[in-house]
């Protein structure tokens, strides 16, 4: 086969493209910033506020909640409005909820500011990945997204270090402790933010643009003439009904939600785990924890070339292979958590290398391929809000288990949702995108034309 496509070669268009690229990378990158510093404080929390683990179960679930509920909402907004706003709003809630954060150590005070910093976190992701259907082909959408999509999976690493470090260095405002877990990553994001709002636009504006994109390489998919303003309402409802009636985001969904509530978990509580379970000391475990998105990246990339260029763009295939692969891992780590530090690495990478790579494929292309340009963020955020649900529950699941029936009956759960999750996406195994699409007719979208095409 060929060579691994670079990510320059992949996103080889306009110049205009490429700062879509960089600029949106950067910022939901940056999104993690002040996502994971909340699973670094959780143990910090616990010693010095005296919060028990139902408390901060109860402060995971309300983030978790708002966000899930608002990834139904923020990307039929994304589509309807525009992702620029959404997105700019949300970057606003997130950096004015983290700051809130850090003055108080109260539950109630934790509580209400982690769900404002939750519905901030949901425009995220669907908004996103509009601009990027709004702006880029669907001929590599595999290649690009899972570039593209390394920004979570990369971002939540250095944000895991980032908030590892704000949280134990004691030569930066030392009188405030665990609250520079949550003050220094919203500086960052502010900043981030500033860059989000001068230079992002939804979609290239005018036919020059285009022109010039066309001279430089792989455009965009049309993007559907504006809709006059009396209809825009009616046709936003229609294009909700034909994505609710195809049945491909429904297994997706499925799928996704067994998977985010499996990679929430160990986003969130590996530190947890392994000062209560293995007994390391708190730096290290942040640490330690960090590879699991570390190795994803790779995890992703791979994946996303794999499907363009050995799948004939087919998602199902690779998201399957990588899912069992999760669940043999996670098996072998309830014989090898004992042994070393170093073991428990290798588990850690393993799992994240294999869980990043569907997760990426799922949440970002097959979205993509559902929706196109036109509904991208619409399906992005059903799909996102199905997967974010399981993370809903993921909290009480690990504190149940692991208090009721140990550490090790947990990792058992995780390795049957995970061969289920790959189950779900059996039926879907020949599906690939259609390539001129631009509108969702009920009662079959464009995915399920395919499949029916293919078995």
């Amino acid at each position: 086969m060929g060579k691994l496509v670079r990510p320059e070669a992949a996103i080889s268009g306009s110049r205009g493209q490429r700062k879509i690229f960089a600029v949106t990378w950067l910022t939901y990158a940056g999104f993690y910033l002040c996502r994971k510093n909340l699973s670094i404080a959780l143990p910090a929390l616990h010693t010095a506020s005296g919060l028990g683990s139902m408390d901060l179960a109860n402060i995971v679930f309300g983030y978790s909640l708002l966000y899930a509920l608002g990834q139904f909402g923020c990307g039929f907004l994304s589509d309807r409005f525009g992702p620029g706003r959404v997105v700019g709003t949300g970057l606003v809630l997130i950096v004015a909820g983290n700051l809130l954060m850090g003055f108080n150590g109260s539950l109630l005070w934790l509580l209400i500011f982690a769900c404002v910093n939750g519905i901030g976190q949901s425009t995220g992701w669907s908004g996103l990945v509009k601009i990027m259907a709004s702006w880029f082909s669907s001929r590599q959408r595999g290649v690009v997204m899972a570039w593209w999509g390394t920004n979570y999976v990369l971002g939540g690493f250095l944000a895991t270090a980032f908030a590892t470090w704000a949280v134990s260095q004691q030569w930066l405002l030392p009188s405030l402790g665990w609250r520079r877990g949550f003050i220094l990553p919203a500086a960052v994001l502010a900043v981030v933010a500033v860059a989000f709002f001068l230079m992002v636009r939804d979609a290239p504006e005018t036919d020059q643009s285009r022109d010039s994109a066309k001279a430089a390489g792989p455009i965009p998919d049309p993007i559907p003439d504006p809709i006059p303003d009396g209809h825009a309402s009616h046709a936003a409802w229609r294009e909700v009904r034909a994505l609710l009636s195809n049945r491909a985001i429904w297994l997706i969904g499925a799928s996704y939600f067994l998977l985010e509530m499996c990679r929430y978990a160990l986003m969130f509580w590996l530190p947890y785990y392994m000062v209560n379970r293995l007994h390391y000391g708190l730096t290290a475990s942040g640490y330690l924890s960090s590879l699991y998105e570390l190795v994803g990246v790779a995890g992703a990339v791979t994946a996303g070339y794999i499907s363009d260029h050995w799948m004939q763009s087919r998602r199902a295939p690779v998201s399957v292979l990588m899912l069992c692969g999760f669940s043999m891992v996670v098996l072998a780590q309830t014989a090898t958590a004992s042994l070393s530090p170093v073991t428990t690495g290798v588990a850690i990478s393993l799992a994240g290398m294999l869980s990043y790579g569907p997760d990426t494929l799922l949440s970002g292309a097959a979205a993509q391929d559902i929706g196109q340009a036109k509904a991208a963020a619409t399906a992005s955020g059903l799909i996102d809000g199905i997967g974010h649900l399981g993370a809903l529950i993921s909290p009480y699941l690990v504190i149940y288990v692991s208090e009721h029936y140990g550490w090790d009956r947990l990792f058992l759960v995780f390795a049957a949702a995970g061969f289920a999750a790959a189950g779900m996406l059996i039926p879907l195994w020949n599906l690939k995108p259609s390539d001129h699409s631009e509108t969702i007719a009920p009662p079959l979208g464009p995915l399920d034309r395919e499949l029916t095409s293919n078995l």
